[in-house]
């Protein structure tokens, strides 16, 4: 689904904005998913590359967005999402993959922040729900999510398919 992304967007926080991801920042995303899977003990799970991210995300077959918080110049975090649908609200939504602050500029509410401009996308594209995953050990995030309004869905279990799994699936046909 094609819907508009701002170039910049200022926050209430002062010397912080939120700017669209550019085919130029591959090479910064990809370190921040790093970071993300260092601190997520998944590091080995990494085999994303500069030129899949170009491809995957800014190229003719782009099928996510990024977005990347900078706190005066610096960047400082990211948020990759993509929309999915609801099939009970019949509207699409906002799925956030990935969101990631880095360790020294926590607890200045960047993450919030970003999770704000996220749910401002969603009102301003008429999108019914922001969703998003969270490791049950990360009580920071999950402490940060409920403080802000999120609802866990303790009912829900989430499955996967990847790599020989969908080959196998796939042969089923």
């Amino acid at each position: 689904m094609k819907f508009s992304i701002p170039q910049t967007t200022s926050t209430s926080i002062e010397g912080f904005v939120v700017k669209k991801a550019q085919s130029s920042n591959a090479a910064l995303v990809l370190n921040f998913i790093k970071q993300l899977a260092v601190y997520e003990k998944m590091i080995e799970d990494v085999v994303a590359t500069e030129e899949s991210l170009r491809n995957w995300l800014f190229g003719d077959k782009s099928f996510a967005h990024v977005v990347i918080g900078e706190y005066k110049s610096t960047p400082v975090g990211f948020a990759l999402f993509f929309t999915n649908f609801s099939t009970f609200l019949g509207r699409p939504g906002i799925f956030l993959e990935d969101l990631f602050i880095l360790p020294e500029y926590r607890g200045k509410g960047f993450g919030k922040t970003l999770l704000a401009f996220l749910a401002k996308l969603a009102v301003d594209n008429d999108f019914g729900r922001v969703e998003w995953s969270v490791l049950n050990w990360n009580q920071p995030a999950i402490d940060v999510y409920k403080a802000i309004g999120a609802k866990p869905m303790d009912e829900w279990t989430i499955f996967r398919l990847s790599d020989t799994n969908m080959v196998d699936v796939g042969k089923l046909l």
